[in-house]
Formats: structure tokens, C-alpha cells, sequence
């Protein structure tokens, strides 16, 4: 029995216990959000194979073009001149799906199973996937087929970010929110990174192939998810975490011996113990105008909205623009776009890790953001004079782009829907992150259609708007800043005047 053990080593227990099953919801969780951008990125990746110069391949002899035709190797309907604008309406019809599926995700994922949420929508977006590249084997070539198999997409992936966040942020307090989850937020990075690999293996042979492997591992891992995932650390009587931790509360919390680690433990498992055998009443459901109000999520919502137009455009059209300006072959531009996304991985572990030390996330957010807009512009220009300045051009920019977004999808989000106004209500959060990352997929929409249109202008002009948009992000952060600096002010005065007691005491 728990009574018959020393503190100490029921401590240990405990400790171990709870790090093991956290440890483990992290991992799952990383594994399960990285096989949806896996599932995502093959189709920048294809692009450049769809509309291809076919001037430097040799025709095969059964060829039914004609002499004269240069879009032989081609896949109609992409093999037209307008092929840049197909070619964000497929993007589009994922994106803008996407967007709106997410406000309607939130509120299911607050009111269903997670497990099996998440589990049921893994398994559609595989089986979604896996069909765009079967139309290279069904030998299709009507783009209504390719939109309406973006949009089933869209929807069903949006039963992946709400429900994610909440599960990471049912497990994990606000302690070291930051660091953690700009470690976890790289599944994002290296959901790309694999999607780019594994598509450049098929995609000058059958590229069908690239979005049908990672559509059967996505599915893969649905599976594993309804077996493994784990909403609540009460339901295998694990601690609770604290959401609302801080210098004062801690301080409390040491005087106040109810108030500690193993107290907190007891409750959490009382109260479940209770629930258990009791009725319990759960709170209910937040509004969507209840999330609203949170003081933050409408200025972090903007920002994210124009700082994911920036980095989807990356996402959707990088290996095009280096296949087109570098002229790289498909398979090269997509491993070198991968450079992008190592930049992502870096820059969301330093953004979480300054603004936990900081405690600034809004700062830390305008300060990448305002880096990011010079150093866009000189890899628009200078990125292509060689490979070594393109590698580093690459990493910069992924990190000063990514590091934010991966900050407000992730920390912000926990921490705005676990917000000390909900009163211990954290059926907030899902909602919360849906909203915020809906908002953003407004951005993730906008970016490519734009860069779509924008491009056969010239590739300077998607770059300028790139930086405008960046700087639109920064600007609806600037009343969070501006509360963020009046608070550390305030602090550095409290601290002062400890000093000036602790020195010259009465």
C-alpha cells in the first residue's frame, strides 16, 4: 500500500511514473502530427514533375504527341500554360478546407473521444492521400477529381492540431510549456522532411507512389493511435498537471504545506478516485465568443493568420521556386527545400526556450518576425549565387519564419486555453487552439493562391509580398508587447525594492 512506503521513495515512484507516461504522450503525439504534414508536403514536391520541361527528356517511341508538342512529359491538365494556376487551386482546395473545418473541429474535439477523433481522422487523411496518387495509376487527369480529393482531405486533417494540443496540454503544465513543446512542435519540420524524401524517391519514376506510401503510414499510425493514446493523466492515475505555476503561487505553495507536489498528487487522484464512484459534474463546453474573450487569442490569431501565409507559401511552392530559379531537377529541389524545414526544428526550440525564460511570448514572436522580413528579401537575392549561401539562406529563414508559428500553435495556445480566466476549465482548449489555428489557416490559404497568381509576374514580386505579410504579423502583436515590457518594468521595480529591504533593513 501507498502508506506502507517512505516519502521518499513513493516520490520516486510517482516521479518515474509520471515521467514514463509523459514521455511516451509526447512521443505518440509527435509521431501522430508529423504523419500529417508527412501526408501534406508530396504535392510541392510533384508539382515540379506535373509541369516539367520536356525539351531535355527523350520521348519514348510510343508517344502519340506530336514533334512539335514541348508538354509531352507533362500530366494533363497541369500541362497547359496556366499550369501555376491548377496548381494552386489544388493547394486551395486543401487550404481553404482546412481553414474552415478547423473552427467546426475545436467544438467536436471538446465534446468527442480524442482517441478515436484522432484515430478516425488519421485513417481518412490516409486513405485521402493514398487516393491523389492513385489517379496516377487510374491514369485520371480531370482536376475536379484532384480538388474534391483536397477537400475531403482538408476536412479530415483538422481533426488533427485541436486534438494533439489538448492532449500534450492535458499532460504538461506552463512550468517549461515553451522548451517542451518547441521540441515537440519539430514533428511539424520533419513531417516535411520526410514527405520531401519520401516523394523525391518516386517522383521523376511513378510519382502515384509519393503520396500513396506516406497516405499507407499515416493510416499506419491511425491505428496505433486508437490502441496506445491516452487523453488524461488521471485515467492511469498519473499527476495532474499545474497549468497556473509561478513565482507567487510557488511561494504560496511552500508555506502553505496543503498546498504542495504531493498534496496536488493526492487531490488529482482523490478527485478522479471520487469521480470514479460518483457522479461527477464536468464543466461545460466553451463558446466560440467564450474563446474569444481570452484576453490575447484575437491578437495572436492575426498574427498567426499572416505568419502562416508566409510559411505555407514556403511549404507549397519552395521547391518550385528553387527547381525554377536554381534549376534544379524535382528530386533535387525537394532535398534542398528540406534545408527549410531544419531551420523550422531550431528556430521553434530557441522561441520556446527564450520566451519560457523570458516570459514574453509576444516579444519573442515580433522580434523573429521583424528578422525574418531582411532576411527573406536577401535569400530572394543572394540564395541562389551558390549552394553554400542557399544552405544557409535556407536555415535562417525557416527559423525566423517557423520559430513563431511554431510558438503561437503551440505554447500560446496552451497557454490561452488553460488562461487562469477559465477557472480551471480546460475544455477551453481544444476550442481555443482551433480557433487561433483556424485563423491561421485562413494564412495558409491566402499564401499559396497569392503566390499562384503572383508568380508568372516574377518571383520578386511573391517575395515582397511574403515581407509585407510579415510585417502585418508584427503589427497586431504590438499591444501584447508593449503589456509584456509594462510587466517586466513592473517586476524589475518589485525586485529592486526587495533588494533595497533585504540591504538596509529597519
Amino acid at each position: 500500500m501507498r502508506s506502507s512506503l517512505a516519502p521518499g521513495v513513493w516520490f520516486f515512484r510517482a516521479f518515474s511514473r509520471d515521467s514514463w507516461f509523459r514521455g511516451f504522450i509526447l512521443l505518440l503525439t509527435f509521431l501522430i502530427y508529423t504523419c500529417y504534414h508527412m501526408s501534406r508536403k508530396p504535392i510541392s514536391v510533384v508539382k515540379s514533375r506535373l509541369h516539367q520541361n520536356c525539351s531535355e527528356l527523350i520521348k519514348p517511341i510510343n508517344d502519340t504527341h506530336s514533334l512539335n508538342d514541348t508538354t509531352w512529359c507533362s500530366w494533363a491538365p497541369f500541362d497547359k500554360d496556366d499550369y501555376k494556376e491548377l496548381l494552386g487551386a489544388v493547394d486551395n482546395a486543401f487550404l481553404v478546407a482546412y481553414a474552415i473545418g478547423m473552427f467546426i473541429s475545436g467544438m467536436f474535439g471538446e465534446r468527442l473521444p480524442l482517441r478515436y477523433y484522432l484515430s478516425a481522422g488519421m485513417l481518412l487523411s490516409g486513405l485521402f492521400t493514398s487516393l491523389f496518387g492513385l489517379g496516377y495509376f487510374w491514369n485520371i487527369h480531370m482536376l475536379w477529381y484532384f480538388v474534391l480529393i483536397q477537400i475531403c482531405n482538408g476536412l479530415v486533417q483538422t481533426t488533427g492540431w485541436p486534438s494533439v494540443v489538448t492532449c500534450v496540454g492535458n499532460w504538461f503544465g506552463k512550468g517549461k510549456r515553451g522548451l517542451i513543446m518547441g521540441v515537440w512542435n519539430s514533428h511539424t519540420s520533419v513531417g516535411n522532411i520526410l514527405g520531401s524524401l519520401i516523394a523525391g524517391v518516386w517522383v521523376n519514376q511513378h510519382w502515384g507512389l509519393s503520396f500513396i506510401v506516406p497516405g499507407i503510414i499515416t493510416a499506419a499510425v491511425g491505428v496505433l493511435t486508437f490502441l496506445f493514446l491516452i487523453e488524461h493523466p488521471e485515467d492511469v492515475d498519473c499527476t495532474p498537471p499545474q497549468h497556473h505555476g509561478g513565482p507567487d503561487e510557488d511561494q504560496d505553495n511552500a508555506q502553505d504545506p496543503g498546498n504542495g507536489p504531493y498534496s496536488n498528487r493526492e487531490s488529482g487522484l482523490e478527485t478522479a478516485a471520487r469521480c470514479s464512484k460518483e457522479a461527477c459534474e464536468e464543466p461545460a463546453a466553451i463558446s466560440f465568443l467564450g474563446a474569444l474573450r481570452i484576453p490575447g487569442v484575437v491578437e495572436f490569431s492575426l498574427c498567426l493568420l499572416f505568419a502562416k501565409l508566409v510559411s505555407y507559401t514556403f511549404l507549397y511552392w519552395l521547391p518550385l521556386y528553387i527547381s525554377n530559379v536554381a534549376h534544379f531537377s524535382a528530386k533535387e529541389a525537394g532535398d534542398l527545400s528540406t534545408l527549410f524545414d531544419v531551420g523550422g526544428i531550431i528556430g521553434g526550440i530557441v522561441a520556446g526556450l527564450i520566451s519560457d525564460r523570458t516570459d514574453g511570448r509576444a516579444t519573442t514572436c515580433c522580434i523573429m518576425l521583424i528578422l525574418a522580413a531582411p532576411m527573406m528579401f536577401l535569400y530572394n537575392y543572394i540564395g541562389q549565387n551558390g549552394i553554400t549561401s542557399s544552405i544557409v539562406m535556407l536555415i535562417i529563414c525557416g527559423a525566423l519564419v517557423n520559430g513563431p508559428y511554431a510558438l503561437i500553435t503551440t505554447a500560446v495556445s496552451a497557454d490561452l486555453g488553460t488562461h487562469k480566466s477559465l477557472q480551471g476549465n480546460a475544455k477551453a482548449l481544444s476550442t481555443v487552439t482551433a480557433i487561433i489555428d483556424g485563423t491561421g489557416s485562413i494564412g495558409a490559404a491566402l499564401g499559396p493562391l497569392l503566390a499562384g497568381l503572383i508568380s508568372p509576374t516574377g518571383w520578386n514580386n511573391v517575395f515582397y509580398m511574403l515581407i509585407s505579410a510579415d510585417i502585418l504579423a508584427c503589427l497586431f502583436l504590438c499591444r501584447l508587447v508593449y503589456k509584456e515590457i509594462l510587466a517586466w518594468k513592473s517586476s524589475l521595480t518589485r525586485d529592486r525594492g526587495s533588494n533595497l529591504v533585504l540591504t538596509h533593513p529597519r
